[in-house]
């Protein structure tokens, strides 16, 4: 196994509410360097990028919420993962808010040709700047990876290829605005949602995904929101949302990646401190990031 690079990113600029800035020491904090090197993979923490705090900031933009610190942290994170990537290291993104997934992909982008993106959340992430009601941007990150929204978001990613929807899949989805069902469709990007996952089976859904997301790709990276979660298992998310995926179809989902060595990459975010009594949910993000590099009970 490639050596494990960290990289936090404590970025809240993307959402409304404050707290999973913390997300990344709190990841930590739950063991998660033990938990991987007891599966005989090298670890090294990078440390945390430098994010500016809502309070430091005016915030100018008449929709888009912190634009120009969004913008300048996924220049900076895109670099670090594209370097990552190019030494023949493993980077795990610890958020913070899902909008940092602008500045990993699009570093996964410049440093391999074709990656696929398995993307675990409750939401569509497919929101643009004419679409979003809210106007945060943790609601538009692969909306942008596939170069749709505002021109500025676009170019922050450096020249980066788009990423082609055709290797694209998105599990435990179960809300949608109004204009990420019309980008759903536009793009075609494959959504297994919640009724998907209780009709099929996690076994069943993760397959069929990963044959879509390896289709004639060169990596495959996997993008965890901890809001597709049940909030009885994780509380502690920003945007918490009834109806998740469970404990055990959690676990077996990241599993069956591992199970299927594609995985070259991941980011687990939207942990919320202030949310989460005793880091349960933080905990989990642990345990899922190690069944995701290869974890078993037995």
């Amino acid at each position: 196994m490639k050596t494990v690079e960290v990289i936090g990113v404590p970025m809240d600029l993307g959402a409304d509410r404050r707290g999973v800035d913390m997300g990344p020491s709190a990841i930590r904090y739950a063991n998660l360097h033990e938990k991987i090197r007891a599966l005989g993979i090298r670890v090294e923490d990078m440390g945390d990028l430098k994010v500016p705090v809502p309070e430091s900031r005016p915030r100018t933009e008449t929709h888009l919420k912190y634009l120009g610190e969004v913008v300048k942290v996924s220049r900076v994170l895109g670099r670090v993962v594209e370097r990552s990537v190019r030494d023949g290291h493993f980077p795990l993104v610890l958020g913070g808010d899902h909008s940092i997934a602008i500045g990993t992909l699009a570093g996964l982008a410049r440093a391999v040709e074709r990656p696929g993106v398995l993307w675990f959340d409750a939401h569509g992430d497919l929101n643009t700047d004419q679409t979003s009601p809210s106007g945060n941007i943790h609601g538009m990150p692969l909306a942008v990876s596939c170069e749709l929204g505002a021109p500025a978001l676009i170019r922050s990613r450096d020249g980066a290829p788009p990423i082609d929807p055709g290797v694209c899949a998105m599990i435990g989805v179960r809300t949608l605005d109004p204009g990420e069902r019309e980008n759903i469709r536009r793009l075609g990007i494959e959504v297994f949602t919640m009724y998907d996952v209780d009709k099929h089976g996690m076994r069943e859904v993760v397959a069929r995904a990963l044959e879509r997301v390896t289709r004639g790709t060169d990596a495959v990276h996997v993008s965890f929101d901890m809001d597709c979660l049940d909030p009885d298992v994780a509380p502690g998310v920003g945007t918490p949302y009834p109806g998740g995926i469970n404990y055990r179809e959690a676990h077996l989902a990241m599993e069956l990646v591992a199970e299927a060595r594609v995985i070259t990459s991941m980011e687990v975010v939207e942990v919320n401190t202030r949310l989460d009594p005793h880091n349960r949910t933080a905990q989990l993000a642990a345990e899922l990031v190690t069944s995701a590099l290869g974890q078993r009970i037995l």
